[in-house]
């Protein structure tokens, strides 16, 4: 190892190696996990377990839907549609399928993780064995940084945004995943929602397709439409958490 002088006597620096950084990242990992999984209560239970639920987002999905159609000519809303389900397919089948089995991380709550006797589990909620990386927070992200690209409009982009963290905290939140599984994912997620969209813009340059957003009398309505979906189910999940106390 080289010394280093700097304005004294000799400094030796200290080089943490891998094994050590790795075995740190991974310690980091699990405190943030059992932080965040143990500022729990009933009411919360309900409510991130319903947040988790990929089917309770559907009036979201609906809203973002009647939006693509009102902003684009029909043939390039057809395109977009089929980009996005391609993104998210790719997202979850690579997330699932591929990197899972190959990388074999047990998640928090699995009962063969010796981490699970200190998870709290909510109504027996520990979803599958492996967790590496999160396929909720890759197809999340797959979803909203296609969007941000599609849309362009800021205040679209930040509600996006918030909708993936705000599920991605969910799954922390229910003990079923890591702070990097998530991270791994929105990372996949952003990864091939960058792609999708060149390939989309591709497309869409070699059929001649418009990707201008057109504008109607009604905009102000149909831009609306995701805030306000966003909101109903978020709602939704509070009378279903307040019920069930």
């Amino acid at each position: 190892m080289i010394p280093i002088r700097w304005g004294g006597p000799e400094l030796t620096p200290t080089i943490l190696p891998l094994p050590f950084m790795f075995e740190t990242l991974l310690q980091l990992d699990n405190d943030i996990l059992l932080a965040v999984n143990g500022l729990h209560c009933e009411f919360f239970d309900y409510f991130m377990r319903e947040c988790s639920r990929k089917f309770v987002w559907i009036p979201f999905y609906a809203a973002i839907f009647v939006l693509l159609c009102s902003r684009f000519t029909l043939k390039t809303s057809i395109l977009a549609l089929l980009f996005i389900t391609l993104t998210i397919t790719l997202c979850d089948q690579l997330s699932a399928s591929l990197l899972r089995p190959m990388v074999g991380r047990l998640r928090p709550a699995n009962p063969d993780n010796p981490l699970s006797q200190w998870v709290h589990v909510v109504n027996n909620y520990r979803s599958g064995r492996h967790g590496f990386p999160s396929s909720h927070a890759a197809n999340t992200a797959g979803l909203t940084f296609f969007c941000i690209r599609l849309f362009r409009r800021r205040f679209l982009s930040w509600l996006f945004v918030g909708w993936m963290l705000l599920v991605c905290y969910s799954r922390i939140y229910l003990g079923v995943h890591y702070l990097g599984d998530l991270m791994a994912g929105m990372l996949l997620g952003f990864i091939v929602a960058t792609l999708a969209y060149w390939a989309f813009s591709a497309m869409t340059r070699r059929l001649q397709l418009t990707t201008e957003q057109r504008s109607t009398p009604y905009d102000r309505y149909f831009l609306a439409l995701p805030p306000a979906a966003f909101l109903l189910v978020v709602a939704w999940m509070l009378i279903w958490a307040t019920i069930h106390l």
